[in-house]
């Protein structure tokens, strides 16, 4: 699928004047370095000029994101072609692209190491301290150990809890508000009253994935992935996380059947929540929308639970500007465009994206709907340790992620003890470390 945005003015913006101009070409990797500082980009500089912006979509972010290329057009007089792939076909399409030298000029990805040695450092056109501009949680994701910034993070993901609101209601249990900070034994303990007291067969469902499992491992102090992005499993932690799991599993608060017929693959836990089957769901913000639309019930997004910390664990995605583009600085202008406060704020609010701008999360985002539960979701981000951004930048995450489930399938199968999953997960993480390099 291709959608092309036309050029609706040729209103010119002006000169952004962040540094005087350099004097070699401007972004490379191995320039980040370059005494002559940063390029002057010329925003009035762009009219007639034309991109390709390659990009996936979740769902309602295409047409926000058609608007706001829209709005970019007719400030600069710039043409930007919106080429849309499948997810699963995107990062096969930009290798192709790299090798074939038809390097589009911006490309929305989850992870920007698979094209390391392509990219723009966006420190070399905006400045040492624009990474500032984002929570440290979201910039961690987007820069190598030398602080070079190669990617700008556009949205991202929390993981937290719905409830049955209606459940809880005739349980007599009360909602918990925004501010409300509870353990994760009043979290099963409150999830089990509803559960009875609605002739729910299970109290929590979950989804079958090994990040909505590395937020139990962060609340308890761990992470498949450490800050210096080496197998980083604390084993004593991360058994106490996955042993609490697996009680839950074994007497059938979470259903057991449910996740061992998942087996090694996702599976969401979204049906038997919108079924009543469970009064408590731990998912994340993308739900917010199909929610609104189908369920049967009254629902609220709440905080995660804690135990040695709390907050959920992140999903991010991010925008990269490619070196050897034909219009690179017009590539890593728009990129910085469409993620200035108001712009992302106006992408956000029609997409359903959590912002990652400090000043927006500071300030929350007016969502059209479900105001309260985005914000609710946005109020787990600073609550949720760094290190688990840090993780989720690793190009060994996926990896680490897809070895945790099928790990601890064993474990809820009774094939091999707690203890024993997290010794084998160090050694296969360790290997999928070292294979990612």
């Amino acid at each position: 699928m291709r959608i092309r945005s036309r050029s609706l003015a040729s209103a010119v913006v002006g000169v952004l004047a962040l540094a005087s101009a350099a004097g070699c070409a401007p972004g490379t990797p191995e320039q980040s370095d370059s005494p002559s500082g940063p390029v002057a980009v010329d925003f009035g500089s762009f009219k007639g000029k034309r991109m390709t912006y390659l990009y996936f979509t979740d769902g309602p972010d295409l047409d926000a994101t058609k608007a706001a290329i829209g709005r970019f057009e007719q400030e600069t007089g710039a043409t930007v072609e919106l080429q849309v792939v499948p997810y699963a076909e995107l990062q096969r399409s930009l290798q192709a692209r790299i090798t074939g030298d038809t390097v589009p000029e911006v490309a929305r990805v989850q992870d920007w190491h698979p094209y390391a040695g392509e990219l723009l450092d966006f420190t070399d056109y905006f400045g040492k301290s624009y990474p500032d501009e984002f929570t440290d949680g979201a910039v961690s994701t987007t820069k190598d150990d030398a602080g070079h910034m190669y990617a700008v993070p556009s949205d991202q993901t929390i993981n937290g809890p719905f409830v049955n609101v209606d459940a809880f209601a005739k349980a007599g249990v009360p909602v918990p508000t925004a501010t409300t900070k509870w353990t994760w034994p009043e979290f099963v303990e409150a999830a089990g009253k509803v559960a009875a007291a609605n002739n729910m067969p299970s109290s929590i469902s979950i989804d079958v994935s090994g990040n909505r499992l590395s937020t139990v491992l962060s609340q308890y102090g761990t992470t498949l992935i450490g800050a210096d992005g080496q197998e980083g499993l604390d084993p004593a932690k991360a058994e106490q996380a996955l042993g609490m799991v697996n009680d839950l599993l074994q007497q059938n608060k979470i259903s057991k059947d449910f996740w061992l017929g998942a087996g090694t693959n996702y599976k969401g836990g979204n049906d038997a929540f919108l079924a009543g089957q469970a009064p408590v769901y731990l998912s994340g913000p993308w739900q917010v929308g199909a929610f609104a639309k189908s369920a049967p019930f009254k629902w609220a997004a709440v905080p995660n639970p804690c135990a040695v910390e709390c907050g959920g664990f992140p999903g991010s995605k991010m925008m990269v500007a490619f070196s050897r583009s034909k219009e690179p600085t017009l590539g890593a202008a728009f990129v910085q465009w469409m993620n200035r406060t108001d712009n992302q704020r106006q992408i956000d609010q029609a997409a359903y994206w959590l912002p990652t701008r400090k000043d927006l999360v500071a300030s929350g985002v007016q969502y059209p709907t479900h105001n309260d539960d985005m914000n609710t979701f946005i109020s787990q981000i600073d609550a949720t340790p760094t290190v688990g951004f840090e993780a989720i930048s690793s190009p060994a995450f996926t990896g680490a992620a897809l070895a945790l489930i099928k790990e601890f399938g064993k474990v809820v199968a009774g094939q091999e003890s707690v203890a024993d999953c997290v010794a084998n997960l160090e050694k296969e993480i360790d290997e999928i470390v070292k294979a990612s390099k």
